[in-house]
């Protein structure tokens, strides 16, 4: 697989000038900022839980961004503050009828702050993390989307699929 650059920076106009660039390391209290604001705002709202998730989530996502099983893009305005971001995480998965590739992509994270919202934003985010998917040769994307977001993604063409899940706790 290709990896882009950690530096690597492209200036993205839309309704005011916002850098999206590949996080880092140094990047992880913003990545677990917004995978704890997007919980708490489909509804998870127990601060016990979402501490809990945070602090199991930062070595996770700290393992994938050394490792390069999660890549990751931020969105900052004009004074660096970063008011977007998602993230994709690679993982192993057998190769089916439809899929060669031994590995899949789902796209997580994805959060804009709320004054940033509405802006086409999270729009391009979206649109690099597929891009990126696409550089890397995968046959599909996988995403969890919450009602703010489906909007979103099935103007990009993510479709819901048969996906059934039975919940153990």
């Amino acid at each position: 697989m290709n990896n882009m650059e950690s530096d690597e920076r492209k200036t993205v106009t839309l309704s005011e000038n916002i850098t999206i660039r590949t996080a880092t390391p140094a990047d992880i209290k913003i990545l677990m900022h917004h995978r704890r604001r997007m919980f708490f705002e489909m509804g998870y709202t127990d601060e016990a839980v979402l501490a809990g998730m945070e602090a199991t989530s930062e070595p996770f996502f700290l393992k994938g961004l050394a490792n390069g099983s999660f890549h990751a893009w931020l969105a900052e305005n004009s004074s660096q503050q970063v008011v977007a971001g998602g993230g994709v995480i690679v993982f192993d998965y057998p190769p089916s009828a439809r899929d060669s590739s031994p590995k899949r992509p789902i796209i997580v994270n994805v959060y804009t702050e709320p004054e940033y919202r509405r802006r086409g934003i999270a729009r391009k985010l979206m649109e690099m993390m597929i891009e990126w998917c696409r550089a890397q040769n995968f046959g599909s994307i996988m995403l969890h989307a919450s009602d703010e977001g489906r909007r979103l993604y099935e103007s990009l063409g993510f479709q819901q699929t048969n996906e059934m899940r039975l919940m153990l706790r």
